[in-house]
């Protein structure tokens, strides 16, 4: 069992700072509790109260955030709030309970379509986080643990589906065109996630961890040497954005001292994407020679 670890992570508002968990909390739902009383139902939200500073809390997926009076300091109370939460969370006690009262204060769901530049992908983006880390499912033999992409494998022209934080890029076949498609998966997505369906199981990133990639990417600094932790850095700096705001995704792979030779994995609307080659070739490769000189000399994908 993992046990759940607090970032802190400050927001555009100075008043409030979100306290990320490394795993959800809840399950398609976000709840605003502005006092004691609203919070009747949520013995985290009913502790943090306690606290004479804390004017709301906000409790979703995968993060609280407090919003605080102006008698303190994020500077001289976050380290304490985030310790405090961390306990609560491992403690075991349900966050909300079971009695929650369905007046608590619910977002709607959205979802909206955006293409990309590969022409069989389109990216549905939510208002929701839908995942902690990126997932891949090539067909349905691999949704044994993913609930949401196995049911959007019953739709027979869907390919393939990539799931990252808060979208989900699908590629499809031929045989139908996206205008003839896009409202129908849009509206299942939303209406899935509304009613509280579950994206991902716990056992699929259990699984995930005991597989040889994921193992990699997720602790480079156990694995790799000083020099593929710099791709790493680079990739996850200065590439990574740029892709996911295309519905795709880049892993690092391998790299190949002898021949100055970098590997990555390309995902979503990357692989497979007319133009991934010539970003290859004209932004990824380009950028690792001029900022890492005399160590690389070409970068390939091993799919994609």
């Amino acid at each position: 069992m993992i046990n759940f670890s607090i970032s802190i992570k400050p927001t555009n508002n100075p008043s409030i700072v979100k306290f990320e968990a490394n795993k959800f909390l809840t399950q398609n739902e976000n709840f605003e509790f502005k006092n004691i009383e609203e919070a009747k139902n949520s013995t985290l939200a009913q502790q943090l109260f306690h606290l004479p500073f804390v004017k709301t809390v906000y409790i979703a997926q995968n993060f609280v955030a407090i919003e605080k009076y102006n008698i303190v300091e994020w500077g001289d109370i976050q380290e304490e709030l985030s310790e405090q939460i961390e306990n609560f969370l491992n403690s075991g006690e349900p966050i909300i309970n079971s009695t929650e009262n369905k007046s608590t204060k619910l977002v709607p769901v959205t979802v909206y379509a955006e293409s990309t530049p590969n022409p069989a992908v389109m990216k549905f983006v939510t208002n929701r986080k839908l995942v902690i880390s990126t997932s891949e499912f090539k067909n349905i033999d691999q949704t044994k643990n993913a609930p949401l992409p196995q049911k959007l494998f019953h739709f027979p022209f869907i390919k393939e589906v990539f799931i990252d934080e808060n979208y989900i890029s699908i590629n499809k076949y031929d045989l139908v065109e996206w205008e003839d498609i896009t409202s129908e998966i849009r509206e299942f997505i939303r209406e899935y996630i509304q009613n509280g369906g579950i994206v991902l199981n716990e056992e699929h990133f259990e699984e995930e961890k005991q597989t040889t990639g994921t193992e990699k990417i997720s602790e480079p600094k156990r694995l790799y040497d000083d020099t593929s932790l710099q791709i790493i850095d680079i990739l996850d700096e200065y590439v990574k954005p740029a892709v996911a705001s295309d519905g795709g995704n880049i892993l690092f792979d391998s790299y190949n001292e002898e021949n100055q030779t970098v590997k990555v994995i390309l995902q979503g609307a990357c692989s497979g994407c007319p133009s991934s080659t010539f970003t290859l070739k004209n932004g990824i490769e380009n950028m690792l020679k001029e900022m890492m000189p005399q160590k690389v000399a070409k970068v390939e994908a091993i799919n994609g």
